[in-house]
């Protein structure tokens, strides 16, 4: 199992040393937030402390990597794109914390690399214009090297269709580019406006659909509601996964 990224210090601007480390985006509630704005959170989520959830960054030996898409119903980061994942309760292992869907696709058939760093953090809502931060998350992201392809792999998955609303597996060019977005509106120079297949969740049932691939590059919005996009700490992973093909070509 490989612990992709690392939590930084929430109000520093670097990382905590000896970690890879994940740099809070510009937009970071937790950077900017007032000691006058932490006053007036309520005592139950000053008292709830920091959650933690397990991401699996699934890549098939066809290098695609699996993205789900979170339902429009959940109450924190909804129609946001992410790999799979889940939450930890106190006393688990992240070993035994990997998400069902993960597991369920790997079968044995592959590995997790070995550690490399601890965590990230995730704060909801994503930046203060949308109102003080109501969840604090720290995410754990693993790296899952399957031996089979994405097609054979896509006949296994059952996803949970109260928690995804669609799934896709992305080849290496449109991840290179979602890695290689910052959080910004432009897109990567060499971007292609083309489709992505994906699969739709709908009343117990999986569509295939075609979905704009720009979808994935998206950024957040400084005001308004939010849009459908691949999360920060997502593309972060991205690029890490990115680096260690680079290291496995040499």
């Amino acid at each position: 199992m490989t612990p992709l990224l690392s939590l930084w210090d929430e109000r520093s601007d670097g990382p905590n040393p000896g970690s890879c480390g994940l740099l809070p985006p510009s937009f970071c509630p937790i950077k900017h937030l007032e000691e006058s704005q932490a006053a007036v959170l309520p005592e139950a989520l000053r008292g709830r402390g920091v959650d933690v959830g397990v991401a699996v960054v699934l890549q098939s030996v066809d290098r695609r990597v699996l993205l789900t898409r979170r339902a429009k119903n959940l109450s924190i980061f909804p129609n946001i794109w992410v790999p799979p994942g889940g939450h930890m309760e106190p006393d688990e292992q992240v070993s035994s914390g990997v998400p069902a869907l993960a597991f369920c696709l790997w079968g044995g058939a592959g590995h997790f690399l070995p550690p490399c760093s601890p965590s990230a953090q995730s704060v909801y809502p994503p930046m203060l214009s949308r109102g003080l931060p109501r969840r604090h998350h720290v995410v754990t992201y693993l790296l899952l090297l399957s031996t089979e392809s994405h097609r054979q792999l896509q006949t296994r998955i059952q996803a949970d269709e109260s928690e995804v609303s669609a799934y896709a597996w992305l080849d290496p060019h449109v991840l290179e580019c979602v890695a290689a977005v910052e959080d910004g509106p432009a897109f990567p120079a060499d971007f292609h406006y083309d489709l992505s297949r994906a699969t739709e969740l709908s009343r117990g049932s999986a569509r295939p659909m075609e979905l704009p691939t720009a979808t994935f590059l998206n950024t957040a919005p400084a005001v308004g509601e939010d849009v459908e996009r691949v999360s920060t700490g997502t593309r972060f992973a991205l690029r890490l996964w990115l680096d260690t093909l680079a290291r496995r070509d040499k």
